[in-house]
């Protein structure tokens, strides 16, 4: 049985390092916002729930590439502080994870929100 103590620090632990990468990344804070801006033009045009449900997954792979993004740069720190080229090929792939999965997102986006926007104008 897992120790309920130990089970709320692990909460606790998590939601230091969400804090972390909040206040530690400026790219997270852009995604964020755009996060937002997302949630409220899907609900101005009147998405599903189902393709507001799409557009939450991809909202939650972006965060999650940009936190692994943010761990793998920090240990990569940790690790070694000189120009190493295996440090910059590791920061250079995960910083490549997240724009393809942002570009991803943003193509989920267009196909969720274009037919509204056509149904919209009229086109």
């Amino acid at each position: 049985m897992i120790e309920h103590r130990s089970l709320l620090q692990s909460f606790h632990h998590a939601w230091a390092g969400v804090v972390f990468a909040v206040k530690n990344n400026q790219n997270i804070r852009i995604h964020f916002i755009i996060a937002v801006l997302v949630v409220i033009v899907g609900f101005v045009l009147n998405v599903s729930a189902f393709e507001i449900g799409i557009l939450g997954v991809m909202i939650l792979f972006v965060f999650s590439a940009e936190m692994i993004n943010t761990a793998i740069e920090e240990m990569t720190n940790l690790i070694t502080r000189e120009h190493r080229a295996e440090a910059k090929i590791a920061k250079d792939v995960s910083a490549g994870m997240v724009l393809v999965v942002s570009v991803g997102a943003a193509m989920v986006g267009i196909l969720v929100f274009l037919p509204h926007i056509l149904e919209l104008t009229g086109i």
